[in-house]
C-alpha cells in the first residue's frame, strides 16, 4: 500500500502545467482590461508552489507572484498593465509559470503565456496564428530572458513619503507670517519691522491653502 501511495519521481520540466487563458489581451482605451486574471489549475494528488516571472516585469504588477496551489485546486493570479502607452502596441510579451514540488527547488513543469497591449477594444484580437507563424514566432521567443516579479509581488499604493520638506517648511513661513502683526498696530512687543501689511497676510493665507491642499493630497 506504502508503494502505491507513494508519488512517483518526476523529472525536471516533465510535468504538465495547466493555466486559463494562454494569451492576454490587454486594450488601451478599456480601462478594465488593464487587469487580467490567469488561473492556474493543480489536478495532481500533491501540493504545488509557483513562481511567475516576465520579459518585462517592470510594465506588469502581479499580485502574489510567488505562491502554493492545494491539490485538485486552483489559484488565480491578477496582473495588471502598469506602463499602457502608444509605444508598447503590438509588443508581445511573455509571463513564464514555473511549478515545482514543495519540498523542492527544481522546477517541475513550465507554462508560457503570451501578452499584448492592443489600442482599442474595437479591434478584433489575432486570430488563431497559422502553424507555421506559430513556430517561427516561438523560435524568435525562445530566447527571451526571463525576470521574477518579485518588484510587484504584492500589488498595493505606494506609500507616499509625505510632503516635502520645502513644502513644509514653506507652510511654517506662512503660519509665522499671519502670526505677525499687522503694520499698523501700536500695542505690541514686536519690532516694528516685523510688522506685516495686510496685503501680504492675505498672500501668505492663500499660499498656506495652497500648501493645505498639497499635504491632504499626498
Amino acid at each position: 500500500m506504502q508503494q502505491q501511495s507513494r508519488q512517483p519521481d518526476l523529472v525536471e520540466g516533465s510535468l504538465p502545467v495547466f493555466v486559463f487563458p494562454t494569451e492576454l489581451f490587454f486594450y488601451a482605451d478599456e480601462q478594465a482590461s488593464h487587469k487580467q486574471v490567469l488561473t492556474l489549475y493543480n489536478p495532481y494528488e500533491f501540493a504545488l508552489k509557483f513562481k511567475v516571472l516576465c520579459t518585462a516585469p517592470n510594465k506588469y504588477a502581479v499580485v502574489d507572484a510567488t505562491g502554493a496551489v492545494k491539490p485538485q485546486c486552483c489559484v488565480d493570479i491578477v496582473i495588471r498593465h502598469r506602463d499602457v502607452r502608444a509605444c508598447h502596441y503590438g509588443v508581445i510579451d511573455k509571463f513564464r509559470l514555473q511549478v515545482s514540488e514543495q519540498s523542492q527547488r527544481k522546477a517541475l513543469g513550465k507554462k508560457e503565456v503570451m501578452a499584448t497591449l492592443l489600442p482599442s477594444s474595437a479591434q478584433e484580437p489575432p486570430h488563431p496564428r497559422p502553424q507555421e507563424e506559430e513556430r517561427r514566432m516561438k523560435e524568435q521567443l525562445a530566447d527571451s530572458v526571463f525576470f521574477e516579479q518579485t518588484a510587484f509581488q504584492t500589488e498595493s499604493r505606494a506609500v507616499s513619503g509625505g510632503p516635502s520638506l520645502l513644502t513644509v517648511l514653506l507652510g511654517l513661513v506662512c503660519m509665522a507670517a499671519l502670526m505677525l502683526p499687522t503694520l499698523g498696530e501700536q500695542e505690541s512687543t514686536v519690532p516694528v519691522y516685523l510688522h506685516i501689511s495686510v496685503n501680504k497676510k492675505l498672500v501668505a493665507a492663500y499660499v498656506l491653502g495652497l500648501l493645505t491642499m498639497v499635504i491632504l493630497r499626498t
